[in-house]
């Protein structure tokens, strides 16, 4: 069996797959940018008619039209990961990613030649969240298969910061592409874009040759690893395994909790800035500045989380980032109308934070309760949590129409975020029954 040379070395190999996940990632993001189409689709006091100039044929939608497609997506993305986790660990990273980027590249372009809102539920919502589901599935367990424990929490972050990082240009180039050339001409023009670069990087994604050995840490990292070891299994669960113990479920509560709030921000971060910021005529006319504020935020949280997780524990970074998050959230309507951009700035940031993190955690959680080797499929049926988070834009899409405002949608987003970090300390990995056998014997 091939062993690594040296502890804490990997081939270049490694961080080839590694960045190559991530560049497929920067594609796969746009979704974490929708607000921006939204902005441009949402009028209130004209929902259903036609638009006029260079967006002929689009109709105005209402909010809770604008967050079906967006949560329509979420749906389809979460349901996709778990065949999209049988793909890659089947057939390998390079078919994922590649069959993934084409179906979100002609939803794309799908949803701007139809110019309706049909067009941006089968385009954007149905086809996007397939894409979506099928390509993220490929990138971080292929990644995470050449790394040690020591160091899953800051290749996660990397490969799935790529997601989260999406915004900061996509949020801005939509800006752009809809002002010159049109709603439809932006999704288009994005399509190709897509296409292009993830049929490119999907080709570097590879699995780790037969027999490979993932360096361990050097030695000082596995003295001070030590109080940290019993949480992570040596046993590769098979999924039919896994969702007979109770922390499959409680991981899937965890991500529930992780995405709902970041969902409910991400879906109407446009629109926050642009009421928070009325009076300022400059974020009030380039609300994209948040989304691309965000979706820097989001990128970094996922590394970074990644990075202290591997020092003080999955379910301690966990439990700081959701209750940090969850206060942001009950002081948001407050700083929503005292008009502070600074204080939205920073709100925002820290929720975007915790759910960028929680993307880096939960893969990682996934592979230390149950084993890298079928972390594909395994993590596909974790992320369904993800997925069930979608509630949350959606309702409050409808608590905005019904009450004017979000505020009663963060007060409860926020709740749920500390139920989640109980249920975060509770979870400990479950013990096999192999090891339970090794242990006796």
């Amino acid at each position: 069996m091939a062993a690594a040379s040296a502890p804490d070395k990997v081939p270049g190999r490694a961080w080839v797959v590694t960045f190559a996940g991530t560049a497929v990632n920067l594609c796969l993001g746009i979704l974490y940018a929708w607000s921006v189409w939204a902005k441009a689709l949402v009028d209130e006091k004209n929902v259903g008619k036609l638009m006029t100039g260079v967006n002929e044929g689009w109709e105005y939608l209402n909010n809770a039209q604008a967050a079906t497609p967006f949560s329509l997506c979420v749906i389809m993305f979460a349901l996709l990961m778990i065949p999209g986790g049988r793909i890659q660990d089947k057939y390998g990273p390079k078919v994922g990613a590649t069959v993934g980027g084409l179906f979100l590249a002609a939803g794309c372009i799908l949803s701007g030649l139809m110019k309706s809102y049909a067009g941006l539920i089968i385009g954007f919502g149905i086809l996007g969240g397939i894409g979506m589901g099928i390509g993220y599935a490929a990138p971080t367990p292929a990644a995470l298969k050449w790394f040690g424990p020591h160091k899953r929490g800051l290749v996660a972050g990397l490969v799935v910061g790529g997601y989260g990082g999406a915004a900061l240009y996509i949020a801005p180039l939509a800006k752009y592409l809809i002002d010159t050339m049109s709603i439809s001409g932006s999704f288009i023009a994005l399509g190709i874009f897509f296409a292009v670069v993830v049929i490119i990087a999907g080709q570097l994604l590879s699995w780790p040759p037969a027999g490979y050995v993932p360096p361990a840490a050097p030695a000082s990292k596995v003295a001070s690893a030590t109080p940290v070891k019993p949480t992570l299994t040596v046993v590769d669960w098979m999924a039919g395994d896994m969702v007979k113990t109770w922390q499959y479920y409680a991981l899937v509560l965890m991500f529930i909790g992780t995405t709902q709030s970041g969902l409910l921000i991400i879906a109407n971060a446009a629109g926050i800035l642009a009421t928070t910021a009325k009076d300022i005529p400059f974020f009030a006319a380039n609300a994209w500045i948040l989304v691309s504020f965000g979706g820097l935020v989001n990128a970094l949280g996922r590394v970074g989380t990644g990075m202290y997780s591997d020092a003080i524990g999955r379910a301690n970074a966990y439990a700081l980032n959701c209750i940090l998050s969850a206060v942001c959230l009950f002081a948001m309507p407050a700083i929503t109308r005292s008009g502070s951009v600074l204080l939205l700035f920073i709100a925002v940031g820290i929720a975007y934070w915790q759910y960028g993190g929680g993307l880096a955690l939960l893969p990682s959680f996934t592979a230390d309760f149950f084993g890298p080797k079928n972390l594909g499929f395994n993590y596909g049926l974790v992320f369904i949590g993800w997925g069930l988070g979608f509630f949350m834009a959606r309702l409050g899409g409808t608590i905005k129409d019904v009450t004017g405002s979000l505020d009663w949608a963060f007060y409860l987003s926020g709740l749920v975020l500390v139920a989640a970090v109980v249920i975060s300390r509770i979870a400990k990995r479950p013990s096999s029954a192999q090891e339970l056998a090794t242990a006796k014997g």
